[in-house]
């Protein structure tokens, strides 16, 4: 049975689909916008082609789809370029929708190329990850990578609706699984206390009983974050408090060379270092920091670097990052377990560096 969450954001919300078998959902909006005029057209990567042809199939039928390499790789310049010609080979119109079928490369790129087309087109996300599912499919953060950085070029362009359809999770890879329990862990820790005491008794499982609830959770908590500050202008908190872990996270991404972790395992890594970042402040314990590295552990993913990074490379990576504001880093610090705040007061280089360390880093190559 399907369920929909709603988010709320006055001419464009949207809603989000939840359930187990969502391909006649999709299908019902694709006749829909054709019987009114509308072309469609798809966004997804080899992997997805190949593993769920038959979905494809039944969801879209004939129309035209553009398949890139999976990988941060295609979430580039080049790969924009490509989409957008393919739109334009569509002659898809301003009433046409580009539906993204895939995990956030998928979807950040397709998202990025429909905000751009023809100064922007409709488009729905149909994710097929976990960490899309729980979070890069909502609140309408589209973008690139460029070689300077994570996400530097973007849009924020929201959705017209999400389908999230848990049967594509029976297909995904165990490392991608793992890596989307990285952003349920955050979901925990910067404003759930109950959902990081249920990983800790517990770790979420592709099979577990509870997975739907879990991304439900996940999905509920992000729609309202986003209703109070779509854009991440509040002075403080606010949407940037989904940011925790990344900006630790995203330096070690471009450090060490996109596609050496995934985006999930890097902000994993991540999560520990900002929790080592709280506790050097004095917000949290060492008891609490070993806590979240025993989940981090526990779902499989990693809590130090597995090859050294340079620490100056990680501090460049960090200084470029979209995020910086008047030349400062801004973090995301836990204050509880279950609770997060932004900062950048008092957080000197030595800190971070020291951080760094602790996951791993050393001070050159």
């Amino acid at each position: 049975m399907a369920e929909t969450l709603t988010v709320n954001l006055q001419e464009r919300s949207y809603p989000i689909v939840l359930g187990a078998g969502l391909q006649r959902d999709v299908r019902a909006e694709v006749d829909r916008r054709r019987q009114a005029g509308g072309r469609v057209a798809v966004l997804t990567d080899a992997n997805v082609a190949s593993r769920q042809g038959e979905a494809l199939a039944a969801m879209f039928g004939d129309a035209p789809c553009c398949t890139v390499a999976p990988g941060e790789a295609a979430k580039s310049v080049a790969g924009l370029g490509e989409v957008l010609e393919f739109l334009a080979g569509q002659r898809l119109d301003r009433g046409g929708a580009l539906f993204t079928v895939g995990g956030g490369v998928v979807g950040d790129l397709g998202g990025f190329a429909a905000a751009s087309y023809l100064r922007g087109i409709e488009f729905f996300q149909v994710p097929t990850t976990l960490l899309a599912m729980v979070d890069s499919s909502v609140g309408g953060k589209t973008g690139i990578n460029l070689a300077a950085g994570k996400n530097l070029a973007g849009a924020f362009h929201q959705p017209r609706g999400v389908f999230v359809d848990t049967h594509f999770l029976a297909t995904l890879p165990a490392r991608e699984f793992a890596a989307g329990a990285s952003e349920v862990i955050k979901y925990g820790l910067l404003g759930d206390a109950e959902l990081f005491s249920q990983l800790e008794r517990a770790p979420l499982t592709a099979t577990g009983a509870n997975l739907a609830a879990v991304i439900r959770r996940c999905c509920a908590l992000k729609a309202r974050i986003v209703e109070a500050d779509e854009r991440e202008l509040a002075p403080d908190g606010g949407r940037a408090l989904l940011n925790l872990g990344h900006t630790f996270g995203h330096a070690i991404e471009q450090a060490a060379g996109y596609g050496t972790y995934l985006h999930g395992e890097a902000v994993a890594i991540g999560l520990g270092a900002a929790a080592r970042l709280s506790q050097k402040l004095g917000l949290v314990s060492a008891g609490d920091v070993a806590r979240v590295e025993a989940v981090v552990a526990a779902h499989a993913l990693p809590v130090r670097l597995r090859a050294p990074l340079a620490v100056p490379a990680l501090l460049a990576a960090m200084a470029r990052d979209k995020k910086v504001r008047a030349g400062l880093p801004r973090f995301v610090v836990l204050s509880r377990l279950g609770g997060a705040a932004t900062q950048s007061d008092g957080i000197t280089p030595a800190l971070v560096e020291a951080c760094f360390r602790e996951v791993g880093a050393v001070d050159s190559l």
